[in-house]
């Protein structure tokens, strides 16, 4: 075994993105092989004026489950329901997958009170997550579980 490399840590700066992508694509694959039978799919919705884009949001399917990961308002456009309206829209798409319930995470108080507000339900708190923040995780159900 004369003819292997030695071994050598990187670390930050040091590891390239398309590294730090193969572990992360690494992981899920994993954990999808694990639970057998992923369904994944991307979901987005965004919403424009023209070509300017005012509002979005992002997540993905799986498991009969909507996972929201990024729910976006441009700063001028916050407080006029655009953010409850992008949820709205991410919701009937999931609904149409036949995705059961939903599950968004947030650090932001008014935006967790937001998200109680449209029928989601606080299932789990981290304080101080982030110094001066709490991780709010909420869950909407729209059907039970079998």
């Amino acid at each position: 075994m004369a003819d292997e490399q030695p071994l050598s840590w990187r670390r930050d700066a040091e590891v390239p993105q398309a590294d730090l992508d193969a572990v992360r694509e690494g992981v899920l694959l994993y954990g999808r092989q694990q639970a057998q039978g992923s369904d994944a799919r991307d979901i987005t919705c965004a919403l424009y004026q023209g070509e300017r884009l005012l509002a979005g949001a992002h997540g993905y399917t799986e498991f009969g489950r909507l996972y929201i990961k990024e729910l976006w308002v441009e700063a001028q456009h916050r407080g006029q329901g655009l953010g409850g309206k992008c949820l709205r829209q991410l919701e009937a798409q999931a609904l149409q997958r036949g995705c059961v319930d939903a599950l968004i995470e947030t650090l932001l108080d008014e935006a967790a009170e937001m998200y109680e507000h449209l029928g989601y339900v606080c299932i789990a708190h981290v304080h101080d997550y982030v110094p001066g923040f709490t991780r709010h995780t909420l869950l909407k159900a729209w059907k039970p579980r079998d």
